[in-house]
Order: C-alpha cells, then sequence, then structure tokens
C-alpha cells in the first residue's frame, strides 16, 4: 500500500505578525548603533564624565586601600576626594544634559 500524500498545515498568520515581517523588511537596511558603538558616541559627547567616574573609582580605591592599611588620616582625605569627584561628576553630567538638549532643534508644531 503507498503513503498517503500530506497535505502542508494551514497556518493562519495575524494581522500583527505580518506587521511584524513588513516592519522587519521595511527596516532592513537601517544600521542598529551597537554597544561599543553608543558608548564611544557618548564619551566623545561629554567627555566629562567618564573622566569623573574614573576619579571617583580611583578616589575610592585608593581610600579603602588606606584605609585596610591602616592610614586613617589618609584614607578620609581619600573619602572627601571622592565626594569631591562625585559632585563633579554629577555637575558634569547635567552640564551635557543641558548640552546635548540645549543643540537640539525643537521640533516644528503643526
Amino acid at each position: 500500500m503507498a503513503p498517503a500524500a500530506t497535505a502542508a498545515p494551514v497556518v493562519d498568520l495575524s494581522t500583527e505578525e505580518l506587521d511584524w515581517i513588513q516592519m522587519r523588511k521595511d527596516f532592513s537596511g537601517v544600521h542598529a548603533e551597537t554597544t561599543k558603538e553608543k558608548m564611544a558616541r557618548k564619551i566623545n559627547e561629554n567627555p566629562l564624565v567618564p573622566i569623573g567616574c574614573a576619579a571617583t573609582l580611583t578616589a575610592l580605591g585608593f581610600g579603602l586601600w588606606n584605609f585596610r592599611q591602616g592610614r586613617s588620616q589618609m584614607s578620609q582625605y581619600m573619602m572627601r576626594a571622592r565626594i569631591l569627584a562625585q559632585g563633579f561628576t554629577v555637575i558634569a553630567l547635567i552640564i551635557g544634559v543641558g548640552m546635548t538638549y540645549g543643540s537640539k532643534e525643537p521640533a516644528a508644531k503643526k
């Protein structure tokens, strides 16, 4: 006896699935920014924030190291330097955001 021919299963695609397929076709030529590219762009836009972060991390590490070595006076100086570096970072972040939004043109109202 010959095997029976099986019919292809009928797939019911919803409108949402079809819209997703169309959207993928529409955006196939658009380049998505990678994480490294975004980080490089953000550092170029506002280079003071990474500098402040590095200063904060350095002061924290050096302060903790001095604390562990028993040099409490230097540890206190480094913790104060960490607070200053954090303040610098926050101010740089606020200035950077202000400059970014200040340089963008407002959207035209219809």
